[in-house]
């Protein structure tokens, strides 16, 4: 007796920006758009904690082989930071670790003092940051109650405007920054710098890149029609369509003798990216090419 084949998910291929809603980690929103789009090959660049909402960059199926390209994008966020209360996470899904009297907080002091945060910076990564610190992530050894010792990075902050409230101790920010940089941190080190302590009690990614959330779809609303092209995934890199007899030539991943400047180029046949090249400026060598 034949066993019943498992049927096949048909194959998908594609970019997408989500608004991830709150209560979702990154991956209760892939494990999502794969039930949504009935296919495996789902990955995501740039996690989002929990709590934090905002724009996520997912890639499915080739378009999984080609994040790497929108990885290190710029980022913009908007923030909400709580002064007089550190925590242990220094967002608001931590314990109170620390309190300060900053009841006499003036929001020209808050403008003054986050000036000293925009341009290239020195950030130390937080204890619960995904980083990796002799093969265990740094979250992992938080949880295990361990502290390291962990290096400041360069990170650039291009932009840091922020505003009060109602709530003297409440304040909206709109942050663009490299990637890398941590938002929960420059809630802690303004706080410090004002003598007291602070902690990030709201976090929303708005752009990343050249992606705006506002082409971004809900969760609820993933379907095959929310697809971009995987060639989104390139960014600014030039699409080259192919002379029909250097197709097959691609498709097998052969050096091609074209000069096209430097970089990587997107090579299309009939409109549709089938490989990624990178041009020396003598030569174009595969670097991804698309299942067929």
């Amino acid at each position: 007796m034949k066993k019943s084949m498992a049927k096949q998910s048909p194959t998908v291929h594609g970019a997408l920006l989500v608004d991830k809603p709150a209560g979702f980690t990154s991956h209760d929103l892939v494990n999502v758009v794969r039930k949504k789009l009935g296919t495996k090959k789902v990955g995501h660049a740039g996690t989002l904690d929990p709590d934090a909402t905002g724009l996520m960059l997912v890639g499915i199926g080739f378009g999984t082989k080609l994040m790497e390209y929108s990885v290190g994008c710029d980022k913009t966020y908007d923030a909400q930071i709580t002064f007089g209360t550190a925590t242990s996470t220094l967002d608001a899904a931590g314990e109170v670790t620390e309190t300060a009297d900053m009841s006499g907080l003036e929001a020209e002091s808050v403008i003054q003092a986050v000036k000293a945060f925009i341009g290239n910076i020195e950030q130390v990564p937080p204890m619960v940051s995904a980083l990796k610190v002799d093969g265990k992530r740094l979250h992992e050894l938080a949880r295990e109650g361990k502290t390291v010792e962990r290096k400041a990075r360069p990170v650039t902050v291009t932009q840091f405007d922020i505003s009060s409230t109602e709530n003297p101790l409440v304040y909206t920010a709109t942050v663009s920054c490299s990637s890398g940089t941590y938002i929960r941190s420059l809630a802690d080190d303004l706080g410090r710098a004002l003598g007291g302590v602070a902690h990030l009690s709201a976090l929303r990614r708005t752009r990343i890149g050249r992606f705006n959330i506002d082409q971004a779809v809900a969760l609820d609303d993933v379907s095959l029609e929310s697809l971009m092209g995987v060639e989104a995934l390139l960014g600014e890199a030039p699409l080259v369509p192919l002379p029909e007899e250097l197709v097959p030539k691609v498709w097998n991943g052969q050096a091609l003798d074209i000069s096209i400047g430097d970089g990587i180029v997107g090579l299309t046949d009939n409109g549709q990216l089938i490989a990624v090249y990178r041009s020396d400026g003598n030569k174009l060598k595969a670097e991804k090419v698309a299942p067929h």
